[in-house]
């Protein structure tokens, strides 16, 4: 992907623009719950959706109802412009 890691003071910064995001163990991370699991897994899809369009893969684990997300780009060892755009997308669905 060639994005630089951002910054500590840089994701704060970010964290601004991400309505219920924050930065946990160096990745973006958010926990969706949703009305039952048919509405988790259709965010799900439709997320899935835009992150191959992306090539950016979030990491997720779904129980039921709730869905938890961290996002990270590993070739750049931490949290770049990519995830702050999936995680915009992400809250937007």
């Amino acid at each position: 992907m060639g994005l630089a890691k951002l910054s500590d003071d840089q994701i704060k910064e970010k964290l601004k623009e991400l309505q219920g995001w924050q930065l946990v163990n160096g990745k973006l991370h958010k926990e969706f719950q949703f009305k039952d699991f048919n509405q988790a897994f259709g965010f799900m899809t439709r997320a899935a959706i835009h992150a191959e369009k992306m090539d950016h893969h979030p990491e997720w684990f779904n129980v039921y109802n709730k869905l938890k997300v961290d996002l990270m780009t590993h070739d750049a060892g931490g949290v770049t412009e990519n995830d702050v755009k999936l995680a915009k997308i992400l809250n937007s669905l």
